[in-house]
């Protein structure tokens, strides 16, 4: 077997990468980790009614922590790749997106 070391490089830095991502922003994963559980959690049923009803107005912790993401644009980058795989798949197993 031939050895790579170039794979086993790119794959430590990948994982440094993502460990040092995730130390970052902390209360960004705190935020990101129960947005995803919130999607998990739902049902196919709630997340339809969701989709139906009229936006709701947002509390001042969400419009601080949207603001944030708006002003950081690293930090949305690392909340939009924690978040947006298992909400698609979510989405998807419940007809919301094609």
């Amino acid at each position: 077997m031939v050895r790579r070391p170039y794979l086993c490089a790119l794959l430590f830095a990948l994982v440094y990468l993502s460990v040092a991502e995730a130390q970052q922003y902390p209360i960004m994963d705190m935020i990101a980790d129960k947005l995803i559980q919130k999607y998990q959690q739902a049902t196919c049923e709630q997340l339809w009614q969701k989709k139906t009803e009229k936006a709701q107005p947002k509390s001042q912790m969400e419009q601080n922590a949207l603001q944030a993401l708006k002003n950081n644009p690293q930090m949305r980058t690392a909340f939009i790749n924690k978040v947006a795989a298992p909400i698609a798949n979510k989405m998807f197993e419940c007809g919301l997106i094609p």
